[in-house]
């Protein structure tokens, strides 16, 4: 597979056109057309990724003759050393060729896969899940938009991490939402500033969203961290929304807590699925669960309006819902370390390169997710006014796309994608490389001439 082709699902938008929108009103027979598209969804796209890398990948031009690499966004699955398990392939494959799950299936997911997710989250946790707290998703996203529908009501607003997952603002402002932003500390390797928290909530607060692993900045919490979380979200009596679909790519020395040990604190609902674990995005499958010993989550309705929701929403496939109890189960241990192993590598090979550029910086070494938060010291730089300016630049330039951080919500910061193959990391460095260099401020001793040099 050329990397062109490796790309294509990557880069490509699903549609383009050039042609000039019409404006025609009247159906010709004297009356108006009296439909329209609607514009709910308008103010929530635009604080998604997709429209911000479009117009990236829209500045790269043909006649730079260099490939374009793509490395604002990610999906490891479509480069082989990041494929997924054989035993996660023949678990679909087998019930596939069975022909016994071509059927619809029940909202919340069917048993046997329910079962499974729940038996997967237990580990050592204190207050053990059943089948009946588990609502399966299509996808991690697909839980995130049903339990923000659920959480939604006048004047409500929900805590953001800042930066984040621009998801979860998009999905926010779709449902009404207001959103209320708390930051991550960097010079404390990313921690929640819970002082911030408790400045913004207010009595129409409902929830606090965790990232762990960290996506974007690639920090897995700890145990005493979590545990102030779970204490703060008590105290102003909301619920805590744990997105953990990293669980499974974590290469660093923390070791990953899962919230849920926190439930008797505070009710938790989990998030999570296998496309970023097992390396399939395009399966389409997560998990909602609830973790509440003391039943809030059902006095309070919230568990009656996420089975409502799910009653009117898109099921994921019955084919691989029957798969996961094999996927959960059976997949080798062997696979995850091996991709965990690849992915150190491109971290190392990153921060290694990076001493050679002193204008990006990488105050911490990522030990989770697929990416690595870099920031741009701008005084070092001639013409760029802020990370926008440096990423469009840099796609005009060199054909290479990173993320602006102010996309995140981290002004003068970019993210790299580190789940790719090592050698376009290398060409991309390279690249970087050369456009810092030819932006980096002259000295007044590189600015003098030879001729003003001679004549002192």
């Amino acid at each position: 597979m050329s990397e062109e082709q490796a790309h294509a699902n990557l880069a490509v938008p699903a549609f383009r056109t050039e042609k000039v929108p019409k404006t025609q009103t009247q159906n010709g027979h004297g009356t108006v057309w009296r439909f329209g598209g609607a514009d709910k969804a308008a103010k929530a796209s635009t604080v998604t990724l997709r429209g911000v890398i479009y117009m990236l990948f829209d500045n790269c031009i043909k006649d730079v003759k260099k490939t374009i690499l793509p490395l604002g966004h990610g999906d490891p699955s479509v480069y082989p050393c990041f494929r997924t398990s054989i035993e996660a392939e023949d678990a679909v494959v087998n019930v596939l060729r069975s022909g016994k799950s071509n059927s619809y299936c029940p909202g919340a997911g069917i048993l046997p896969a329910r079962r499974a997710v729940a038996d997967y989250l237990n580990g050592d946790l204190p207050n053990k899940l059943t089948p009946d707290d588990i609502f399966l998703t299509a996808g991690c996203n697909q839980g995130i938009e049903l339990v923000f529908e659920s959480l939604a009501r006048p004047n409500a607003n929900i805590l953001l991490p800042r930066p984040g997952f621009p998801h979860y603002d998009a999905r926010a402002v779709y449902s009404g939402l207001e959103i209320r932003k708390f930051d991550l500390l960097p010079d404390r390797e990313w921690e929640i500033d819970l002082e911030g928290v408790e400045a913004v909530a207010d009595e129409n607060t409902v929830a606090i969203v965790v990232i762990n692993p960290n996506n974007p900045c690639g920090n897995v919490y700890s145990h005493d961290h979590l545990q102030k979380v779970a204490e703060t979200a008590r105290k102003l009596g909301i619920m805590v929304i744990t997105d953990e679909v990293y669980d499974k790519t974590i290469f660093g020395d923390n070791p990953f807590v899962p919230m849920a040990k926190f439930a008797s604190i505070v009710p938790v609902l989990t998030l999570g699925g296998i496309s970023k674990g097992w390396v399939v995005p395009g399966w389409k499958i997560g998990w909602i669960a609830l973790n509440d010993p003391e039943g809030v989550f059902e006095s309070t309705k919230v568990a009656q309006s996420i089975k409502q929701s799910l009653d009117i929403t898109p099921d994921p496939s019955t084919i691989i819902q029957a798969a996961l109890p094999e996927i959960l189960e059976k997949v080798d241990k062997n696979f995850f370390a091996k991709k965990n192993k690849i992915l150190k590598h491109n971290v190392d090979l990153v921060c290694d390169r990076l001493k050679d550029i002193p204008c990006v910086v990488c105050p911490k070494k990522p030990e989770s997710c697929t990416y690595l938060l870099t920031k741009l010291e701008l005084s070092l730089l001639d013409n760029i006014k802020d990370d926008i300016d440096f990423c469009v630049k840099l796609a005009r330039e060199e054909n290479l796309v990173f993320l602006p951080g102010e996309t995140l919500g981290l002004k003068n910061w970019m993210r790299i994608t580190i789940g790719v193959e090592a050698h376009m990391l290398e060409d991309a460095l390279e690249r970087l490389k050369g456009f810092c260099t030819r932006h980096t401020k002259k000295t007044v001793t590189e600015t003098e001439s030879p001729s003003s040099v001679e004549n002192e």
